[in-house]
Parts: structure tokens; C-alpha cells; sequence
């Protein structure tokens, strides 16, 4: 008879995943002010951008809908967003002791990354469905249907782990709310706007595509439009083999899992080093 993995320092990887996942989820949910914040902004984005741009855009892209064109650009938006807002949770531990807490419990130093991913997985998927929902309102099409918009939530969630990652590295290195508020924002809107998010590439300058293609928010916005529009939509790798939006969506989701892996693996790195210092 089987016995579940357990860590010779403590319990088993999957209670600890399932404790962290548990306490940070309840965090979220007694301060849903962070929810509604990490909405805000891209909720503006849609309905200023649609309402403002639309007509001009519209006209710019072939057959298709501004809001349609949209959608995939501001859900990616979410993703980054509240991505983001995780490194800030993470210093509201350090800062009032839970970190040290956990640092020096038994808890393995992996499952305690992944349960706190997860936490942050279940609010990312509700404020997607939202942006969806408002998109769909607004005149957007999902080309895919029902099946297409749970892929559109995959694919954030898949796009977010690696900044979910980065601004938790950028928590424990600072330990500072305020700097990892700067760095995480710094990159946001200057990597969404050097991206196929808002217009064609194609309609961009030359210096913006060549950027556009080492930017990992080109992926993300290229898999969920493709699969919001049903057809092949990348514009900076160029890709045959495996027809429709498969062309799109191969190559985008290696990247984004490979940035998922290593980015991943950078966070659990500095959260163990963090540990040995700390314990120090």
C-alpha cells in the first residue's frame, strides 16, 4: 500500500500546498480591495479604449471588431495585473513576521510558492470570466464559444505564473512594499504597449516589432487572440505546420511555459536562500 510523499523536515508536499493555499485565499477574499484594484484599470482600458478608438480601429483591421480585436489584449492585462499584486502580498508578510513564520516551519519551500500560485490561479480565473463577460457585452465575440473562453482563461493562467514569480522575487529581494510596487509597475504598461496588445504589429514602427518579439506579452496576447478569433494571429514567429491557430498557439504556450519554469524556479531559489539567511 502507497503512502503519500512526505518531507523529512515536516508533512506532505500536498498538505502544505493545500495550507498556504487555504490562508492566502482567505487573505484575498478579507481584503477584496486588492480584487477590485487589480480590475480597475483594465476595465478602463476596455471600455475608454472601445469607446474612444473603436470606430478608427475597426476600420485599420480586417472583418473583425475593435472590442473582438480587445479583449484578448485586456485579459492578458488582468493576468499581469493581479500577477503583480502577489509580490505586494508577500511583503505584507515579511513586514508584519508571517514570512519568518514560515520560513522556519517545517513547510516545504516549493509548496509553499506553488499553494500561494494557486491562491492567486482562483482570483485571476474570476476576474478573467469578468473581463469576458463585460467583452462579450460590449460587442466582442468569442469565435470559439464556451470551449474557447476556458481555453482564454488556460492561457492567462499560464501567462501569469511567471510574473506571479517575478514579483515575488522582487519582494524577498527588496523587502519593501513600495519598491516592488515601482519595479512590478515599471514593466506593466511599457510591455504592453511594446506588444501586438493594442494594434496590428504591422502598424507599428519597425523598433517596436523588433522589441515585440522578445516580449512575453506578444505570447499571451497572440494565443488568446487566436483562439478568441479561431484562426492564426502570430506576427513575430513565423509558423506552418500545424494549421489555424495551432500555428499560433504551439509556439506561444512553449514560450510562456518556458518562462513559467525558469521564472519559477528563480522564485522557489530565492524564497530557499531567503530561508537559510533568515534562519541564519
Amino acid at each position: 500500500m502507497s503512502t503519500p510523499s512526505v518531507d523529512r523536515h515536516g508533512g506532505s508536499f500536498a498538505s502544505d500546498v493545500w495550507v498556504t493555499f487555504v490562508r492566502w485565499t482567505i487573505k484575498s477574499v478579507r481584503n477584496p480591495f486588492v480584487l477590485v484594484v487589480s480590475l480597475v484599470q483594465p476595465i478602463i482600458f476596455l471600455v475608454l479604449f472601445t469607446q474612444v478608438f473603436g470606430g478608427v480601429a475597426t476600420r485599420a483591421l480586417e472583418g473583425i471588431s475593435y472590442e473582438t480585436y480587445l479583449v484578448p489584449a485586456i485579459v492578458i492585462q488582468v493576468a499581469l495585473v493581479a500577477a503583480a499584486t502577489s509580490g505586494i502580498g508577500l511583503v505584507n508578510d515579511i513586514e508584519n513576521g508571517m514570512f519568518e513564520k514560515t520560513l522556519v516551519s517545517p513547510m516545504n519551500r516549493s509548496a509553499v510558492f506553488l499553494g500561494k500560485t494557486l491562491a492567486e490561479v482562483v482570483r485571476i480565473v474570476a476576474q478573467v470570466a469578468i473581463v469576458l463577460g463585460l467583452g462579450v457585452l460590449l460587442g466582442a465575440e468569442i469565435a470559439t464559444g464556451v470551449i474557447g473562453a476556458l481555453a482564454i482563461t488556460g492561457i492567462c493562467v499560464l501567462f501569469s505564473v511567471w510574473f506571479t514569480a517575478f514579483s515575488n522575487v522582487l519582494a524577498v529581494v527588496t523587502r519593501d512594499e513600495e519598491s516592488t510596487i515601482i519595479g512590478a509597475n515599471l514593466l506593466q504598461l511599457p510591455l504592453l504597449f511594446v506588444s501586438s496588445a493594442f494594434l496590428p504589429l504591422p502598424a507599428l514602427p519597425e523598433w517596436i516589432q523588433t522589441v515585440a518579439t522578445f516580449n512575453p506579452i506578444t505570447y499571451g496576447v497572440d494565443a488568446t487572440r487566436a483562439v478568441m478569433l479561431g484562426e492564426d494571429t502570430m506576427t513575430v514567429v513565423e509558423v506552418t505546420r500545424f494549421g489555424g491557430m495551432w500555428d499560433t498557439l504551439v509556439p506561444a504556450l512553449a514560450v510562456l511555459l518556458g518562462l513559467a519554469v525558469l521564472f519559477g524556479s528563480v522564485a522557489v531559489y530565492a524564497i530557499g536562500r531567503a530561508a537559510s539567511a533568515d534562519v541564519r
